[in-house]
C-alpha cells in the first residue's frame, strides 16, 4: 500500500462562483461531493455528464513545482479542484485505478488537464505548468465523509477495473 494525505477540500456552488475551503465534505456515491457544481449539475462542463465529474484532485507538489518552474502560483482553492494531496503520484490512479480517501473509495478515470475556462477564472497562464500534472477526474464509488487530513491509499500492486472501458488488467509482472 502507498498512502498520502489530503491537504485541502475545495467545493464551489456554481460553475463560475469561488471556491469554498472545507475542513470535510460528504462525498455521495455517483454523485459527487455535496454541495459542489457538478454534484448538483450547475458546473461549466455539466451538460457533458460523466462519473469523471464527480471529483477532481490536485497534488500539492504539482501546484509548487509551477511556482518553481513558471513563476506561476495557484493556491489549491484557485485550482478549481475539489481536493488537494501530498504524497500522491495521481496519475499513476487513472485507467479505472481504484483507491481511498479516508472513508471513501473512488476509482481514478482520466488526467484533469488545464482548460481555458481554469485560464479565465484564475487570470493566470495555468496551462504550461499544469499540463500532464493538473490532477485527476475520479468517480465516487461509495458515499462517506473526507476530511482535512485523510489518509489517500492505493494498493501498488493493484488491478485496473475490469469493467472500465480501455482499460486492462495489470499483475505485478506487468
Amino acid at each position: 500500500m502507498a498512502k498520502g494525505s489530503v491537504v485541502s477540500i475545495q467545493i464551489a456552488k456554481d460553475a463560475k462562483g469561488d471556491m469554498e475551503s472545507l475542513q470535510e465534505v460528504l462525498a455521495i456515491e455517483g454523485k459527487g461531493l455535496e454541495g459542489d457544481r457538478y454534484c448538483n449539475q450547475v458546473g461549466s462542463y455539466s451538460h457533458n455528464p460523466g462519473p469523471d465529474r464527480e471529483v477532481t484532485l490536485i497534488e500539492e507538489e504539482a501546484l509548487e513545482a509551477m511556482e518553481r518552474d513558471y513563476g506561476t502560483t495557484l493556491e489549491p482553492r484557485d485550482s478549481r479542484r475539489n481536493i488537494t494531496t501530498r504524497g500522491v503520484a495521481l496519475n499513476h490512479l487513472v485507467l479505472g485505478r481504484e483507491f481511498s480517501v479516508g472513508e471513501v473509495r473512488m476509482r481514478g478515470l482520466r488526467v484533469c488537464e488545464p482548460c481555458v475556462n481554469l485560464v479565465k477564472l484564475t487570470g493566470k497562464n495555468v496551462m504550461q505548468g499544469l499540463v500532464h500534472r493538473g490532477g485527476v477526474r475520479a468517480q465516487v464509488l461509495n458515499s462517506g465523509t473526507i476530511r482535512v487530513g485523510d489518509t489517500v491509499e492505493w494498493d501498488t500492486e493493484g488491478a485496473y477495473a475490469p469493467d472500465v472501458p480501455g482499460t486492462t488488467k495489470r499483475t505485478a509482472a506487468g
